[in-house]
């Protein structure tokens, strides 16, 4: 019979009509007709599926309305599943020749109920024969004792499911069992079902209604198709077992327990189910780039999510998009997301992030003229030590380019890149110990899955709602996830606790009313590529010794912070995308550590970063960015080495931290925030202040009074190498400019060191010092083209100001009405008086150079005392005198000033070589130092002359 003699679809009707041995009879004759068999697979492939009582839909329960990619393989995997109890009879390998010849065993079926062979299971059992059936006929069958299982037998319920009832206790003594269409009930004596200790047994399309599967090593078993009504599993020290597509509702604690570690004794099945994991896994597919959160609120004022939003920000002429939350339309996607960040939301605009010119100060002020008159007077300071980091500032380009250089570093990674560079977690990825769990639905009961006493479960594909918790790992137990999703639980969805482990990747972690993923008392997990978003508390909270690795996820839309770490909680976290937060993006408090570095964390409603009440992390190589808040808000006690981020655009100030804080400032790029670069107030937090996720409305009492026993010497807790402990809070090599106000802001009750910065065109003043009862120290910066004055000291501060170039700022250089010391500065080219000391100030001002274009070099008025001695100052374009004296106190001494007239060009040019234009710091550029991170050393060391603050010399160390 030729193929081409008919047309194909009339042969695909003819074939329709086929049962199944022959449907595989017509596929051997030819590759046409195995072809045209295949071609089948919508319809009469579909038909034997859906029509199979041992069988469901092969995606119920989750989504039984999407047909599987292909309904043959479907069928075909149902069929090898149902046949795994029959294969421990197969020959060694080394007879596999003599299965040609071998004559297959009679099978009898044997009916039990009303009008069969016999009128009870028990009776069934005792005159079956091995691999006999069993059939159930419709109606109730009751057993008032145990069933012992001695034979190897297939028991079938007749009819639909729900036709056959079982209220029985069986406990199984044979190498294997299969157990289909039933619905189990216990018996009156007993709430175990069914149990086995050393054999395997499998159920499909079973109900099992208040009831408990248990199942001790070496046995094993296999779970398919079944539902669990307020009925559980209980596995122990399970080598290996496969629970597939199964619905678990109203359970009164777990549905499933594991204990203990997977036993090496294993028995014959183990490898045959590790063969069918391994066919069955669902390949690793990338998210569905149009499976993206809408944000909005529904009527009960629940979170919803909307469009992912971008943030703009504007470096000089250039607008350069930033990388806000997740990227654009595709945080996985192509190339072309650089061109694509900013369409969505305009968070620069001109009343908020206006453009600013790099030379804003100064550019637009005078006329020709004038600027042709002051370029005669202009002493030439370019070349200072900090100048290459000024003209990067300066080159609008080059910041456009570093920001999309850094967004693309910053590109959110797949699970696939992950796992193909951490071979720990593709190891666990790949694992196939303990209990399998997947594509089933936890829904509507107290607990989904336990895991405890070094038990180990995988989980892949399920569903977990509107439970009390989802996943609970404790004692040494390890639990793997993938592409699970986990919401609407009432407390948290994935807790680990007492050195629990895992991977947990790929999941979908929504709308839980407290945190996503809870990790305390030294778990230390795997928490790769997840969404965690919408929750009615935290994303992640790592408390009380928790660790982990927390890497590449999105974290989003949670309405206290996005990751929260206290109580010593140490976690790794990196390259994840942290945004749309209704609070802080990463808090850390009481004692709290943590690797921070890499992350975006962007759009947040409080700081990008917020540390307080004894948290100590490394914040490093992040962007904090668009936030509605301050990028990094340090609070009380907060401590903390903050190096090498990019903090930009946020509408409060770039840092926020106050006086009783110790926090390290190094080496980070602060712009285009809307209010000061960095601002450090004396007030104690206000709880009022700040939202309630950020002070401890969690659930924590376990951990706080633990604290102190957790935090012991021998701890695996530590901290780099590389971290210096600072008694006085630091900030260096730090690059502030273009903010809104001004670059830095200090209102301190506390000592502050401000080293080697570049504090450039701010929009209002470099440096404000409006209170400072303890000294503060601003040595070696570069402070210039700022819209007001260089640096302002108020009444009763205290301040040492060293080593400084304060040029070009639109106002005075230094306005001093405070106390301290003004040594070894070079104040140039301001537009107004370089020094004015005003009111009650007593400053000691030595060996500084001064030149004001058009004002005084230096002037001072009222009570202002101190002494004036050894500076040289330039005239300027003025003809007014370069040194006012108007002061009226009788200790005001003035001595041994150098007054330098104009003469000729030559001259000038030569006024800031020896020493040549400060700041001075050894080693060079900022660049160099920062480039080697916390192991690299470079110091500055200047002799004070009687004004030493701490009974020492000024020291300066750049790491």
């Amino acid at each position: 019979m030729e193929v081409g003699g008919l047309p194909a679809e009339l042969w695909r009707l003819i074939l329709s009509y086929l049962r199944l041995p022959d449907l595989g009879r017509c596929s051997l004759v030819c590759r046409t007709w195995y072809e045209l068999v295949l071609s089948l697979d919508k319809t009469r492939w579909r038909q034997l599926c859906l029509g199979c009582l041992e069988h469901r839909h092969p995606n119920w329960p989750n989504q039984p309305g999407v047909e599987p990619r292909s309904w043959r393989e479907a069928f075909k995997q149902h069929y090898l599943s149902s046949k795994t109890w029959t294969k421990n009879t197969q020959d060694p390998e080394s007879s596999n020749c003599l299965s040609l010849f071998r004559r297959r065993k009679g099978r009898r079926r044997l009916c039990v109920g009303a009008g069969g062979e016999f009128s009870s299971l028990r009776a069934a059992l005792a005159a079956a024969s091995p691999y006999d059936r069993l059939v159930l006929l419709p109606g109730v069958h009751e057993e008032q004792s145990e069933v012992l299982l001695k034979v190897p037998v297939e028991v079938v319920g007749q009819g639909k499911l729900g036709d056959v009832a079982l209220l029985v206790s069986i406990d199984q003594h044979c190498p294997t069992a299969r157990l289909c269409n039933v619905v189990f009930m216990p018996a009156r004596f007993t709430s175990v079902v069914y149990k086995t200790t050393s054999g395997y047994v499998q159920f499909d399309n079973c109900n099992f209604e208040s009831g408990q599967l248990q199942i001790h090593a070496p046995g094993t078993c296999q779970v398919k198709f079944c539902t669990f009504s307020q009925s559980s599993i209980y596995l122990r020290s399970v080598a290996l077992c496969i629970l597939e597509n199964c619905e678990f509702t109203g359970s009164e604690n777990a549905s499933v327990t594991v204990e203990g570690c997977p036993s090496s004794d294993r028995n014959w099945a183990c490898k045959h189910l590790a063969a069918l994991a391994k066919s069955c896994a669902a390949s690793m597919r990338e998210p569905d780039p149009a499976d993206r959160p809408m944000a909005k609120r529904d009527g009960s004022g629940e979170l919803l999510l909307g469009p992912l939003r971008t943030c703009e920000i504007v470096v000089g002429e250039e607008r350069s998009s930033l990388l806000s939350a997740a990227g654009a339309r595709d945080l996985l996607g192509s190339a072309q997301e650089d061109s694509e960040f900013g369409e969505n939301l305009q968070a620069a605009k001109e009343e908020e992030y206006p453009v600013l010119d790099s030379n804003s100060s100064d550019s637009d002020l005078h006329s020709d003229d004038e600027e042709d008159a002051q370029a005669m007077y202009k002493l030439p300071y370019q070349g200072h030590s900090l100048s290459h980091t000024l003209a990067d500032i300066m080159d609008s380009r080059l910041q456009s380019n570093r920001l999309h250089a850094l967004q693309k570093d910053l590109k959110l990674k797949s699970l696939q890149q992950e796992l193909q560079q951490d071979k720990e977690a593709q190891s666990l990825a790949n694992s196939l110990q303990g209990c399998i769990i997947r594509q089933c639905l936890f829904r509507d009961g107290k607990g989904g899955i336990f895991i405890y006493s070094r038990g180990q479960a995988k989980l892949e594909e399920s569903i977990f709602r509107d439970l009390t918790y989802a996943v609970r790992c404790i004692q040494n137990s390890k639990v793997i996830m993938l592409r699970n999703d986990i919401h609407h639980c009432k407390a948290s969805g994935i807790f680990l606790r007492l050195s629990a482990g895992g991977l947990i990747a790929d999941n979908n972690i929504h709308s839980n009313s407290e945190a996503g993923v809870d990790i305390r008392k030294g778990a230390n997990p795997l928490v790769l590529c997840n969404k965690i978003h919408s929750g009615l508390r935290s994303g992640i909270v790592v408390v009380g010794n928790g660790k982990g690795i927390i890497r590449s996820n999105q974290i989003y839309g949670n309405k206290e912070a996005g990751i929260y770490i206290l109580y010593n909680g140490n976690p790794a976290v990196s390259g994840n995308h942290i945004f749309q937060g209704l609070a802080a993006g990463i808090a850390v408090n009481e004692n709290g550590k943590g690797q921070i570095t890499g992350n975006v964390i962007c759009e947040n409603q409080w700081g990008g970063a917020d540390i307080r009440h004894g948290g100590d992390p490394v914040l490093r190589n992040n962007l904090i960015s668009c936030g509605y808040s301050d990028g990094v808000v340090v609070g009380e006690r907060g401590k903390g080495l903050i190096e090498g981020n990019a903090i930009y655009g946020n509408k409060g100030c770039g840092v926020w931290m106050t006086s009783s804080s110790l926090p390290h400032l190094i080496n980070n790029q602060i712009s285009h925030n809307s209010i000061y670069g960095v601002a450090v107030f004396c007030r104690k937090d206000d709880a009022g202040d700040y939202p309630l996720g950020q002070g401890g409305s969690e659930n924590f009492q376990e951990e706080r009074e633990g604290a102190g026993r957790e935090n012991d010497p021998n701890s695996e807790e530590e901290h780099p190498a590389a971290r210096c402990p600072i008694s006085v809070a630091l900030v260096e090599l730090n690059s502030i400019n273009h903010n809104g106000a001004a670059g830095l802001h200090v209102k301190s009750s506390e000592a502050l060191n401000v080293i080697a910065n570049v504090i450039h065109a701010n929009r209002d003043g470099g440096v404000a010092v409006l209170q400072s009862s303890q000294l503060t120290r601003i040595a070696n910066n570069s402070i210039s083209c700022n819209s007001r004055g260089g640096v302002l000291v108020e009444a009763e501060c205290q301040v040492e100001l060293r080593g400084n170039g304060i040029y070009e700022n639109s106002s005075h250089g230094i306005v001093s009405k405070g106390e301290g010391i003004i040594m070894e500065n070079d104040i140039i080219g301001n537009h107004r008086c370089g020094l004015q000391l005003l009111q009650a100030a007593d400053m000691k001002v030595t060996k500084n150079r001064i030149q004001s274009f058009q004002d005084y070099g230096i002037a001072l008025f009222d009570e202002a005392k101190g002494l004036v001695q050894e500076n040289l100052i330039f005239q300027g374009r003025s003809k007014k005198s370069i040194l006012r004296p108007m002061s009226n106190a009788e200790d005001c001494v003035i001595q041994n000033n150098k007054l330098l007239t104009f003469k000729q060009r030559f001259d000038m040019e030569c006024m800031l070589i020896n020493p040549p234009a400060r700041p001075h710091i050894e080693g060079g550029a900022l660049g160099s130092c920062a480039a080697a991170g916390g192991q690299r050393v470079s110091s500055i060391t200047t002799r004070v002359d009687g004004g030493c603050h701490n009974h020492g010399s000024i020291f300066c160390t750049v790491l």
